[in-house]
């Protein structure tokens, strides 16, 4: 089987896997909780997002990985896990809750572009050297997750607390 082939099959995989422990393990308890403890652990996973950029770091990734698919890719993330950390931070408030959809917007375009940057430059999985986990294992959970906090922010609103932190309804 070709590489690319390979690399298609292990993200789709990473996929199938990721949304199984989610289904069974993850959402189940997120669904019942009230949004703001139910997003702080997604925050918290994605503050770990400076992973990316051993995307820069030579020996880790190939010399051959293109520049203008290593930068955008690292400091998006570096981004992306500052802003989750922020949004962590405020979480209780108002002004959290719209980092929090910063930051959900961030990452996910973050994603997003990521792939179409590799698409566009044409990016060989050999060239991610020891990263090729990054977009097969760490990206289907931090895309996964991104979805799941999109429908947490979405899930409507039933009041608020004292500490102005919103509640809604499971």
């Amino acid at each position: 089987m070709p590489p690319l082939a390979l690399f298609g099959v292990s993200v789709a995989f990473g996929f199938i896997a990721w949304l199984t422990v989610t289904a069974l393990y993850i959402w189940p308890v997120l669904r019942s909780q009230s949004r703001v403890l139910a997003l702080r652990p997604l925050l918290i996973l994605h503050s770990f997002r400076f992973i990316g950029l051993v995307f820069l770091v030579p020996g880790v990734v190939s010399p051959n990985l293109p520049v203008e698919f290593a930068r955008p890719a690292a400091y998006g993330d570096l981004v992306a896990a500052l802003l989750a950390l922020f949004a962590l931070a405020g979480l209780q408030s108002r002004l959290g809750l719209v980092l929090v959809w910063l930051f959900n917007l961030w990452g996910s375009a973050d994603l997003l572009n990521a792939f179409y940057q590799a698409n566009r430059v044409g990016l060989a999985p050999g060239d991610l050297g020891a990263a090729y986990f990054i977009p097969t294992i760490v990206v289907p959970l931090l895309a996964i997750t991104h979805g799941l906090m999109f429908r947490i922010l979405l899930r409507p609103l039933v009041g608020s607390r004292d500490s102005g932190a919103l509640s809604e309804s499971t």
